[in-house]
Formats: C-alpha cells, structure tokens, sequence
C-alpha cells in the first residue's frame, strides 16, 4: 500500500470510529470536537514527544496545515456534489 492508500485507510478508520460513537449515541458535534482535540494531541506529539509542546510558530504551522487540509476536503466535496456523486 502507497502513502496516499494508507493515509485514506487510517483516515476511512477514524470516520467509521467517529460514526461508532455517534451511533451509540454521542453527539456529533461532541465527536468532531473529540477528533480535533485528538489530532491536537498528535500533532503535538509528532512535533515535541511525550516530554514537549508546541512553541506558538508550531501551533501556527498546525494550524496552517489543518487549514489547508480542510480547504482540500472542501474542494473536492463540492466537486463531488457537482458531478453527483455524492
């Protein structure tokens, strides 16, 4: 498996846990929530270890990149949307 092929099976792995949640019940805004203040956690490791945190140029370059990854999802829900294959 390539690195885009694994990247969309662990991101496939978080959606279908999220909707395990919301299936038993818990709100999905409180899920998103939960999965973003995960990721935090994450990138925070991924950065600084267990023993560090993230100076504010690193919070800032986290940010830069979720805001880039989401405005990726977007683009490519609405060109779903458009094409109907939604």
């Amino acid at each position: 498996m390539n690195e885009m092929e694994t990247h969309n099976e662990c991101t496939r792995r978080f959606v279908e846990l999220a909707n395990a949640m919301k299936d038993e019940g818990v709100d999905i805004r409180l899920v998103s929530a939960a999965l973003m203040a995960a990721s935090g956690v994450y990138a925070t490791y991924t950065v600084a270890g267990n023993a560090g945190a993230l100076e504010p140029t690193g919070v800032d370059k986290v940010v830069s990149m979720y805001r880039q990854n989401l405005e990726h999802i977007q683009q490519r829900r609405k060109e779903e949307l458009q094409s109907g294959n939604a």
